[in-house]
């Protein structure tokens, strides 16, 4: 079995945290589009949630059908209104169209099953 590797980002980062090694259940196509955007953005990305298993996934209060639990999203931090926006450009720049909006946070999912050319706020 071949190692996956990504320019800025290791698979733990996104481990469910009930679930040691999960980040490897992260969409191959999501990892390489999230890497454009971090060349983008020319700033690390702090990554608060990648692969969710069920069960963080209903502790946090995720929806049930969450691209999470299929490894095709991340929530990434931002601690100000510039790095939401720099955030922001540099999604979409990648091609990334579904973002959601948080306070300190942005959503960013290429799940194929949903409906796409959405920003949506929490």
């Amino acid at each position: 079995m071949s190692v996956r590797r990504y320019k800025w980002f290791k698979l733990d980062e996104f481990d469910s945290p009930d679930k040691e090694g999960s980040g490897e259940m992260m969409d191959d196509a999501f990892m390489h589009q999230l890497d454009l955007a971090r060349d983008i953005a020319g700033f690390p990305f702090i990554i608060n949630s990648g692969f969710r298993s069920i069960a963080h996934n209903q502790k946090i209060g995720g929806v049930r059908n969450s691209s999470h639990l299929l490894g095709h999203a991340a929530d990434i931090h931002c601690g100000s209104s510039k790095k939401r926006f720099l955030l922001m450009e540099a999604m979409l720049d990648a091609g990334f169209t579904r973002i959601g909006v948080g306070s300190n946070f942005i959503h960013v999912d290429n799940d194929p099953e949903k409906n796409d050319l959405l920003i949506w706020t929490y």
